[in-house]
C-alpha cells in the first residue's frame, strides 16, 4: 500500500498519529474525518476524538487521529488524546496555530512532519490592541525550522479559495504531497468523492495543494506586510476625477503622488469628488509651507505625512459612513462568498448596533445638535431611548431601507456637527504641526503622525480622541529640544500599547522629568 510519489511506509509497530489543529469553519472535522474514512478504506483501524478551543480565536479544536492495521482480528486500544513527543502528522490550518503546536510539544525533530498553512487568522489579543499588535510571523518560522522533521508550509487558505472549497480541501492535497501516509493519491481522491458534497471544488483544491506541496513545500513568511500602491493612471475615466489626477501630478512633489492618489480615491468614494478636490487644495496649501521651510532636504516628509493622515482626518469614521458601508452590494457578495452560499440560498446578515445620542446629535444640522447637546434633560430623555443595544437584520426589508436613507444622508454631511467639530480639530492639528516648521521640523512630522490615534466612531474614537490629546499636552515640552521628535514617537507608540493608556501615563510622566 506505498503512494505512487515513493514514499516509504511507515513503521506500523505503534499508531500512526495526526492532530489537527484547525477553527471553527475551516473544516478541521471534515478533514478529520477524511482521514478516518480513508484509513478505513484502506483496512485499517482509525479513531479520532476532538478537544475544542475556549472561544473563536482563543484557541483552536484539536482533533487526535490514530490508526493502525487490523492484527489477527484483534482490535487495537487507541489514546484519546496526543501525547507531547509522540505525534507523526501535524496539521494546522493557520500559522499562529503550527506556532501553539511547537509550544504544546506536539512537534518534535526526530518524528513529525509539520503541514502548515502561512495565512493569519488575527488573535482577539491581535486585534484589541489599538496599534499594530499582530504576532511575527518569522518567530513561528524560525521555531519550525527546528521543531519538526519536515515542514510543508504554503498559503492553503488563498488556494482553496481561488478553487471554490474550504481550507480543509487544501491541507488534505498537502497531506498526500507528504507520503506521511502510505496510501496512495488515488486513494485520497475516492475518499473527497465519497463525500457527496463540493466533491469538483475539493477535488481541485486537493490537487492544487497536492501539486503546490510537491513543488515548492515552503513559501518564504514576511514578518511586515508588504507596502502597496496602484499605479498612478493617467486618467481616471471621468471628467472630475480626470482633473483630480492631473492636480496631483502637476502640483506636489513625486515622494507624495502614491498616498495622494489614494487619498483621492478614499474621499471620492468617501464623499464626491469636490470633497476630494478640497482634500488636494488643503494638501497644496501645506506643501507651500514646507518647501518654504526647507522641505526639500529632507524629501518632503511633512507634504507625505499630510497626504495621508490629513486624507485620514477627512475621512472620518461616522454613521452615515458606518450605513453606507452596511447596505452596499459588494458586502452582500462578499458574505456570500465568505459562508458559501449557493445561488438559491438567502443569507440574512445581522448587526449589532448600539448607538448613543452622541452619534445622532452629531449626524443632525450643527445648529440643531448644539442646541439639543444644550438642554441636558432633553438630551438625557432621549439618550434613554436610543442607547440600546439592537440586532438588525440588513436583509429585511425595514432594517435595510432604514440604513440606505442614513446612507443617503452623505449629501448632508458638510452641514453636520460632527462635520464641524472634525474640521475644526484637523484644522487645529494642522496649525500645530505648521507652527513649528521655523523650531523643529521633524516633530512637526510626528505631530502630523499623531493622527493616527483618532479612528472608529463613539466610544472607540472617544479613546482615540482622548489619547492624541495627552499625547499632544507634551508638545510644549519637546518643541525645542533636539530630541522632541523620538519623544513625541515614543509616546505614541506608548498610547497604541494598551487601550487604557497605562503605558501612556508613564511616558508621559517620564517627559515631564526631562
Amino acid at each position: 500500500m506505498t503512494n505512487n510519489i515513493g514514499a516509504q511506509r511507515l513503521s506500523t509497530d505503534k499508531p500512526l498519529s495526526l492532530a489537527v489543529l484547525a477553527m471553527g469553519g475551516q473544516g478541521g472535522g471534515v478533514l478529520a474525518d477524511w482521514i478516518v474514512g480513508l484509513a478505513e478504506a484502506e483496512g485499517w483501524m482509525a479513531q479520532t476524538t476532538s478537544v475544542p478551543g475556549v472561544a473563536q480565536r482563543t484557541g483552536a479544536t484539536i482533533y487526535y487521529i490514530e490508526m493502525l492495521p487490523v492484527r489477527d482480528g484483534h482490535a487495537p486500544i487507541f489514546s484519546l488524546m496526543p501525547t507531547p513527543g509522540d505525534v507523526d502528522v501535524v496539521l494546522a490550518a493557520e500559522l499562529m496555530e503550527a506556532g501553539r503546536s511547537v509550544l504544546r510539544g506536539l512537534v518534535t525533530p526526530d518524528k513529525t512532519v509539520l503541514i502548515a498553512s502561512t495565512h493569519r487568522s488575527f488573535a482577539v489579543g491581535e486585534k484589541e490592541k489599538p496599534g499594530d499588535g499582530i504576532g511575527n510571523p518569522e518567530v513561528v518560522v524560525d521555531a519550525t525550522d527546528f521543531a519538526a522533521k519536515r515542514t510543508i508550509a504554503f498559503d492553503m487558505e488563498t488556494l482553496a479559495v481561488k478553487n471554490g472549497s474550504v481550507i480543509s480541501a487544501s491541507m488534505f492535497g498537502a497531506l498526500a504531497a507528504s507520503g506521511a501516509l502510505p496510501f496512495a493519491k488515488q486513494a485520497f481522491e475516492a475518499m473527497i468523492r465519497a463525500g457527496g458534497r463540493g466533491i469538483e471544488p475539493s477535488l481541485k483544491a486537493f490537487n492544487a495543494a497536492f501539486d503546490r506541496a510537491k513543488d515548492k513545500p515552503r513559501d518564504p513568511v514576511s514578518a511586515t506586510p508588504s507596502k502597496h500602491f496602484d499605479a498612478l493612471p493617467e486618467t481616471a475615466g471621468h471628467p472630475a476625477l480626470d482633473g483630480l489626477v492631473y492636480r496631483i501630478r502637476t502640483e506636489f512633489p513625486e515622494e507624495a503622488l502614491p498616498l495622494l492618489f489614494a487619498g483621492v480615491k478614499k474621499l471620492t468614494d468617501y464623499q464626491d469628488p469636490a470633497y476630494a478636490d478640497e482634500y488636494l487644495t488643503r494638501v497644496a496649501a501645506l506643501y507651500a509651507l514646507d518647501q518654504k521651510a526647507g522641505g526639500a532636504a529632507k524629501d518632503f516628509a511633512f507634504t507625505v505625512q499630510a497626504a495621508k493622515y490629513t486624507a485620514v482626518a477627512m475621512a472620518y469614521d461616522d454613521v452615515i459612513r458606518v450605513a453606507d458601508l452596511k447596505v452596499r452590494a459588494s458586502r452582500f457578495d462578499r458574505v456570500r462568498k465568505e459562508v458559501g452560499a449557493k445561488d438559491d440560498q438567502i443569507v440574512y446578515v445581522t448587526e449589532y448596533m448600539h448607538p448613543r445620542m452622541e452619534e445622532v446629535c452629531g449626524t443632525l444640522p450643527k445648529g440643531l445638535g448644539l442646541w439639543i447637546e444644550g438642554r441636558p434633560k432633553l438630551f438625557n430623555r432621549l439618550d434613554r431611548l436610543v442607547n440600546k443595544g439592537r440586532r438588525v437584520q440588513t436583509g429585511t426589508l425595514f432594517w435595510f431601507l432604514g440604513l440606505y436613507i442614513v446612507s443617503a444622508l452623505r449629501r448632508t454631511r458638510r452641514g453636520t456637527l460632527r462635520h464641524m467639530r472634525e474640521t475644526e480639530h484637523r484644522e487645529t492639528w494642522l496649525a500645530a504641526a505648521t507652527d513649528l516648521f521655523e523650531v523643529n521640523y521633524d516633530l512637526a512630522v510626528e505631530v502630523l503622525n499623531n493622527r493616527r490615534l483618532v479612528k472608529g466612531y463613539s466610544d472607540t474614537h472617544a479613546r482615540g480622541l482622548s489619547k492624541f490629546d495627552r499625547v499632544m499636552s507634551a508638545l510644549s515640552m519637546l518643541r525645542d529640544r533636539d530630541d522632541g521628535a523620538a519623544w513625541m514617537k515614543r509616546l505614541r507608540q506608548a498610547a497604541l500599547l494598551d487601550e487604557k493608556g497605562i503605558a501612556l501615563d508613564g511616558a508621559l510622566k517620564t517627559v515631564a522629568t526631562l
